[in-house]
C-alpha cells in the first residue's frame, strides 16, 4: 500500500480527525469485526447497533462529567436545526428567551427563536464587532426568563467564553459546537448543551445535545403541538432511535470518545489545546507583522483569527500556506482574513510547522 500523504488541515468544520480513529474506521469499513457487515450496511434496530449507540453514550458520560438527570440525545440537523428546535421546546407563549449576541452563529440562532416567541438581548458585543465576549456587569438578565442562550466558542470572530455567565436560577442553554470537550465542561451549570460533531467529536452528519430531565419534561408536554421529529422528547424516549439515526457518524463518534479516554480525558486534552494556542499566539504578537482579530482576554483556543496589513499580502499568505502543506488558513468569507482552527484533533506538530511558515512569509514579506 502506498504510503498516504496527510496536509495539516486547519479547517474549521467539517476538521480534522483523530488518525487512529480513522485508522480504526479504515481497518474495520468493509466488515465489522465478529459482524460480516460494514457499519454502512448494519439496520438501526439491530442489536449489534443498538450496543454501539449505548457505547458510544456511556464513553460520552465518562468523558464529559454527564450527570445522571441529563439524557444524552444524537439528532440530526446540526446546530442551525438546534437554533429552532431550542425555542420550539422551551419557549412557551408570555414568556422571554434571554440571548447573548456574541458573533455570527448567535444571531442566526436568535433569528429562528424570534420566528417562536419572545426575544431580549442580554448583552451584545457588535459595536465591537464581536473581538470580545460581554463582561459579567454588561449582562441584563430577563427575571423569570425560560432560558438564556450563549455560543461557547465563535468559530467565525475567534472569540471564546473563559468561564460561564451567571445566570441564576434561568436555565443555561449553551451552543458548543465548536469547543465541546476541548476542556472539562460543568454540565451541571447547564440546562441543555448542543453541539454539531464535525469539530470535536466526529465527522458531519449528527448532533449531539445533552438535556437536563426537566427539560425534557417541557418538551413532552408540548407533544400535542409539536412536530414530532422536533421534540426533544420524541428522541429521549426512543433512546435517539425514533427513525433511522446517522449510523456511521454514531459509530465515528464513539470511537472518538475512546481516543479522547486513551490521551487522559478532558484535564489532559485541556493542556494539549492550551499549549498549542499559546505557540501560535505567541507568533502572531511577536512582531506586529500579523495582528490578531480579538481581545486578549477573549482568544479562542479553537480557531485562532488574524490580520497581516493588506489583503494582497494575505492572499499571498493563504496561497503559499496552502502550496506548504498547511490547508484551511483562509478566513470566513464574512470576515476575511486568516483561521487556523486548533480542535482537539489537530497535532502540534501542525502548529510547529504553522509557527515556522509563519516566521519565514515575514522575513521574506516584511
Amino acid at each position: 500500500m502506498p504510503t498516504v500523504h496527510r496536509v495539516f488541515n486547519f479547517a474549521a468544520g467539517p476538521a480534522v480527525m483523530p488518525v487512529p480513529v480513522l485508522e480504526r474506521i479504515q481497518r474495520d469499513l468493509l466488515a465489522l469485526p465478529g459482524v460480516g457487515m460494514s457499519i454502512l450496511e448494519i439496520s438501526h434496530r439491530s442489536t449489534i447497533f443498538e450496543a454501539i449507540l449505548a457505547e458510544a453514550e456511556a464513553d460520552l458520560r465518562t468523558v464529559g462529567g454527564i450527570p445522571d438527570n441529563y439524557r444524552v440525545l444524537f439528532v440530526q440537523g446540526g446546530a442551525s436545526q438546534q437554533f429552532s428546535m431550542v425555542p420550539m421546546n422551551l419557549l412557551a407563549a408570555g414568556s422571554t428567551a434571554d440571548y447573548i449576541d456574541t458573533g455570527s452563529w448567535a444571531v442566526k440562532a436568535m433569528h429562528e427563536a424570534r420566528k417562536v416567541g419572545v426575544v431580549h438581548v442580554a448583552a451584545t458585543t457588535e459595536r465591537d464587532r464581536y473581538a470580545r465576549i460581554p463582561r459579567h456587569e454588561e449582562l441584563t438578565l430577563t427575571p423569570g426568563a425560560a432560558y438564556v442562550h450563549m455560543t461557547s466558542n465563535n468559530t467565525i470572530e475567534g472569540t471564546e467564553w473563559r468561564a460561564l455567565p451567571a445566570v441564576g436560577d434561568a436555565p443555561l442553554v449553551s451552543d458548543a459546537s465548536s469547543d465541546i470537550f476541548s476542556r472539562p465542561v460543568e454540565v451541571a451549570r447547564h440546562a441543555l448543551i448542543y453541539a454539531g460533531a464535525q469539530k470535536n467529536l466526529g465527522p458531519a452528519g449528527v448532533t449531539l445535545v445533552i438535556i437536563r430531565d426537566d427539560l425534557v419534561a417541557r418538551a413532552a408536554a408540548r407533544k400535542a403541538t409539536l412536530p414530532t421529529m422536533m421534540n426533544y422528547a420524541t428522541f429521549a424516549e426512543s433512546r435517539s432511535l425514533y427513525n433511522t439515526p446517522p449510523v456511521f457518524a454514531v459509530y465515528a463518534v464513539g470511537l472518538v470518545m475512546k481516543w479522547l479516554i486513551a490521551e487522559g480525558g478532558l484535564r489532559a486534552i485541556d493542556a494539549a489545546n492550551a499549549r498549542k494556542a499559546a505557540k501560535l499566539y505567541a507568533e502572531i504578537d511577536r512582531t506586529g507583522f500579523y495582528r490578531g482579530t480579538a481581545h486578549a482576554d477573549s482568544r479562542s483556543r479553537m480557531n485562532v483569527t488574524f490580520r497581516l496589513a493588506t489583503a494582497e499580502l494575505e492572499e499571498r499568505f493563504v496561497a503559499e500556506s496552502t502550496a506548504a502543506g498547511l490547508d484551511g488558513l483562509q478566513g470566513h468569507r464574512a470576515v476575511g482574513g486568516m483561521r487556523a482552527s486548533l480542535y482537539n484533533a489537530f497535532p502540534e506538530a501542525g502548529v510547529d510547522a504553522l509557527v515556522a511558515f509563519m516566521g519565514e512569509f515575514e522575513r521574506r514579506h516584511g
